[in-house]
């Protein structure tokens, strides 16, 4: 209680006094920067980039770090405690850093000015654009259905240029975490087979004003309490190059695996198998908030290794919903659920079908893959999903009864067991014992946080241990991808019905 005073006072203090200083500070290093950048970046063709700098250019690049150094240094970090020995562009074209937690990972960027990858639409904000450009990044076009493929043969051609474009730095994670863990890599920095430089990230701090995820402090929020502190922490360790095998490079997801071991061990955190998509997933901003307990994640992983991609899966949802409105039969095996997806039975397709196997019985609900499989399509459109359920569900007056309300809820949150008593008499109010979609939206629409007052309230402290992931997690991403749960990959297959 003493320490949270003396934290409180001393932010209040630094935001009347040292904030705004180092706010403006800051920002004019960065408005300093501007013209440097916008002159060494005009007329810069293809061929001269992959020419050394010349003599001004070399110039200009020594200002802009310096200016960029100043820049953090407003910001509260004094020094930077740099490790290891940055490798040659000819000896690692490639620097995968991790963990990425925080926009302040930018520090390694500015300090090495080496390449990254970004959003097209960045090259185009004011100030900032200009710098982007500076770096010769690898754009990446949303609107361009073939983005990641280019991208992907961007790097390539760059990294097997022999050191003759600069160093490109890949945070292979792709999404912030709070650094309790290594989630998967993706293989993008990988494919192209040549060494890579592992680096990492430390943030010594005793307080975390860094961290920012999806839950937790906003950017801006972040930005004020870390500039608020007298001074911030950083170390930047350069590893080792680490020169792929010849298995390595014809696979670079085991490439991928072993740079991250490598990189775990380092940092002293263990490695988890969730990735990019089961974070976006697990802390999608839906009415319905997956619990920490819940099998649809290990039904995501299943979805991408039996090779539905996420640029049709949308499409592929709309396909097996229609097909499953069709069927004169909900219940299907495991021959039939394979002829249904048209995928040929393999060890991913029959651990799939064991999640929804609720009896052991060798039959599955074929509506409650088509809902699951809604879920991870579009995790933030509850409504959305529901619907397709109750379509799924209803009887030919449009209506579901409290049982199958309970089967839709359940699938949807990936758990064994769910009560949904009060909330089905809560939209019940003429008491009928069934209900419409059309009751079921207007009462989402008046009571929007129906799920923690009728759901998860109920289920707290249950033998289902059903919770809502909303609940506070250490700065950021939710209690699935702790390092406690990290092990949890490699138990049994819960199944979604015990």
């Amino acid at each position: 209680m003493f320490f949270f005073v003396i934290f409180i006072l001393q932010i209040a203090f630094m935001t009347l006094t040292l904030f705004p200083i180092r706010l403006f500070f800051a920002a004019f290093m960065m408005l300093l920067a501007w013209p440097f950048a916008f002159i060494a970046s005009m007329g810069s063709d293809e061929q001269e980039l992959e020419k050394p700098l010349s003599w001004w250019r070399k110039i200009v690049d020594i200002l802009l770090k310096a200016i960029m150094r100043m820049m953090w240094l407003a910001g509260g970090f004094h020094w930077i405690n740099v490790k290891g020995r940055r490798a040659l562009p000819a000896e690692a074209a490639i620097l995968t850093v991790a963990p990425h937690s925080s926009y302040f990972d930018a520090i390694p960027v500015t300090m090495t000015f080496a390449s990254i990858v970004m959003k097209a639409e960045s090259k185009d904000i004011p100030v900032w654009g200009t710098l982007i450009k500076y770096i010769r990044p690898v754009f990446v076009s949303r609107s361009d259905q073939d983005s990641r493929r280019k991208t992907v043969e961007e790097i390539k051609r760059r990294a097997q240029s022999d050191g003759k474009w600069p160093q490109i730095m890949i945070f292979p994670e792709g999404t912030c975490t709070n650094r309790s863990c290594l989630i998967t890599f993706k293989p993008g920095a990988f494919i192209p087979g040549v060494p890579v430089q592992p680096v990492v990230l430390r943030y010594p701090n005793k307080l975390d004003t860094i961290t920012w995820t999806w839950q937790g402090p906003g950017a801006f929020e972040i930005l004020w309490l870390t500039l608020c502190q007298f001074h911030n922490s950083v170390e930047i360790e350069f590893l080792p190059v680490y020169i792929p095998s010849e298995e390595e490079r014809k696979n670079p997801v085991l490439y991928a695996n072993n740079v991250r071991r490598v990189m775990a061990e380092a940092l002293g955190v263990p490695v988890t198998d969730y990735t990019f998509e089961d974070c976006q997933l697990a802390l999608a901003e839906g009415q319905l908030r997956l619990p920490s307990d819940t099998c649809l994640l290990e039904f995501a992983k299943l979805v991408r290794s039996l090779g539905l991609k996420p640029e049709t899966l949308e499409d592929d949802l709309d396909k097996y919903a229609a097909s499953a409105m069709k069927m004169k039969k909900e219940k299907v095996d495991l021959k039939e659920f394979s002829a249904y997806l048209e995928f040929p039975v393999s060890q991913t397709l029959e651990s799939m079908f064991a999640l929804f196997d609720e009896n052991e019985n060798g039959v599955i609900d074929i509506r409650e893959f088509v809902i699951a499989l809604s879920v991870v399509c579009k995790p933030s459109k509850t409504l959305e999903t529901i619907q397709l359920a109750f379509q799924l569900y209803q009887s030919e007056g449009g209506t579901v009864t409290e049982e199958d309300l309970a089967h839709i809820l359940k699938t949807a949150m990936g758990v064994s067991q769910i009560d949904v008593t009060h909330l089905f008499r809560a939209v019940d109010e003429e008491e009928k014992g069934k209900i419409t979609y059309d009751d079921f939206y207007t009462f989402a629409v008046l009571h929007p946080h129906f799920a923690e007052e009728y759901l998860y309230a109920d289920q707290m402290g249950a033998e289902s241990g059903l919770k809502s992931s909303s609940l506070s997690a250490p700065n950021g991403i939710c209690t699935d991808f702790s390092p406690d749960s990290a092990g949890d990959r490699r138990r049994p297959l819960q199944k979604k019905l015990n």
